[in-house]
This record gives C-alpha cells, sequence and structure tokens, in this order.
C-alpha cells in the first residue's frame, strides 16, 4: 500500500509569509497564463522569470512534498506543472487562484472552475 503525504505547509508563519510576497510579486509581474490540469496547474511565465521561479519550486518542493513541481522552458516562455492526487488537486489550485499566490488558507476554495490568466 502506498503511504499517503498529508497536504499541509511545512513553513512557519514568517517563512509563508514571505514566499507568499515572492509569488505575488512573480505573478503580478510575469504570470501570462495559468490552466488547470486534471491533476493539477499548469502557469506560464514570462521567459525572464525562471530563476525566480525555480527559486520558488525550490523552496516549494521542500515545504509541499505533497504536489510534483515541474519548471520547463518552453517557446517563449517557462512553464510550471505542478501535480498532486485527490484533494491535493484541489488545494493547488486554490493556492493559485485569482488574486491569491500561494496562499494557503486559500485551499478551503476548491470550487473555483476553469481560469485562464493573460497580462
Amino acid at each position: 500500500m502506498a503511504r499517503s503525504i498529508p497536504i499541509a505547509c511545512t513553513l512557519g508563519a514568517t517563512g509563508l509569509a514571505a514566499q507568499r510576497r515572492r509569488w505575488d510579486q512573480l505573478m503580478a509581474r510575469a504570470l501570462t497564463r495559468r490552466d488547470e490540469t486534471p491533476d493539477g496547474l499548469r502557469l506560464s511565465f514570462r521567459p525572464e522569470a525562471e530563476d525566480e521561479l525555480r527559486a520558488l519550486v525550490a523552496v516549494e518542493a521542500g515545504c509541499c512534498a505533497w504536489a510534483t513541481w515541474t519548471v520547463e522552458p518552453a517557446a517563449g516562455a517557462v512553464v510550471l506543472d505542478v501535480r498532486s492526487a485527490d484533494e491535493g488537486v484541489a488545494t493547488l489550485r486554490g493556492m493559485f487562484t485569482a488574486g491569491r499566490s500561494a496562499g494557503r488558507t486559500s485551499a478551503s476554495l476548491p470550487g473555483r472552475g476553469r481560469r485562464d490568466s493573460r497580462r
């Protein structure tokens, strides 16, 4: 039987607030698209955001190990695919909703539907 990883962030309040600010700043200046996938999200960013995106994902991979975080360059963009299973999918979608990036408190709002953002 597979061992289940709890869906929880291991960052403390200060670390969580700092991470959230970084996501908010990156998404405000570089997010070009948000797509829901069957098992999570695909977020596209301007190519110049790759270093900051990779730094944010390095933190997320450690504090939110219940999800898989992958950054890949694409034509004219850098793409973050983030995946999980079961309630982790709704949590991911809640973390990155309109006006709220990486806000773990929004995870209780899973029924947000598909939203594409283009800036």
